[in-house]
């Protein structure tokens, strides 16, 4: 004996049965669904759509916004640890004047594709050059105070940080990384 669904018991007319919106249903039968219905809602299908860009290498708009917004809060922060060292090194100069350069570079990359492929890297790259020259300099600057390398914890902590540049080379980075992906449908 075959185990039967508490709806197949049931005589055809009392049946209700939804059909699949994958399936054809032909007569009386078929339920129209209005388009707008039939989609899934902007707020389910964006996650899935950035998902699914980023997995096929399509991110390059979102990348340069987020090298114009890291390019502007690292050049404020470092703008504020420069002044406390009251620009000592006009070298210290040079990374608040190639923010707002990456940041425009950026911007452009997000609303057009050329600037993306073109300008930025440019820009970018000479972002991540500035990180590395200011880590070496930032080492420099604990060598020369009292105790140099041998006292490095105590020099790590009150001298220049030097691991700070390195995050301006990453947003540099971004800004690479942006100009290889492709852009978003």
């Amino acid at each position: 004996m075959s185990v039967m669904s508490a709806s197949a018991k049931l005589p055809t007319a009392f049946r209700h049965e939804t059909p699949s919106p994958h399936r054809r249903v032909r007569g009386k039968d078929m339920i129209r669904m209005p388009r707008f219905l039939r989609r899934e809602p902007p707020v389910v299908a964006a996650p899935a759509r950035l998902i699914e860009d980023v997995r096929h290498g399509r991110f390059e708009r979102t990348m340069s916004a987020c090298a114009a917004a890291g390019a502007l809060v690292t050049t404020a922060e470092i703008f504020f640890e420069h002044d406390k060292a009251s620009f000592g090194d006009p070298w210290m100069w040079l990374p608040i004047a190639l923010g707002p350069v990456e940041a425009v570079a950026a911007t452009a990359g997000f609303f057009r594709r050329g600037a993306a492929k073109t300008v930025l890297p440019a820009a970018s790259v000479l972002v991540i050059a500035n990180g590395l020259h200011g880590t070496y300099l930032h080492a420099r600057g604990i060598s020369q105070k009292p105790g140099g390398w041998r006292n490095f914890r105590y020099n790590m902590e009150m001298g220049p940080p030097l691991f700070a540049p390195l995050l301006v080379t990453l947003v540099g980075g971004m800004g690479v990384l942006a100009a290889i992906l492709r852009r978003e449908r």
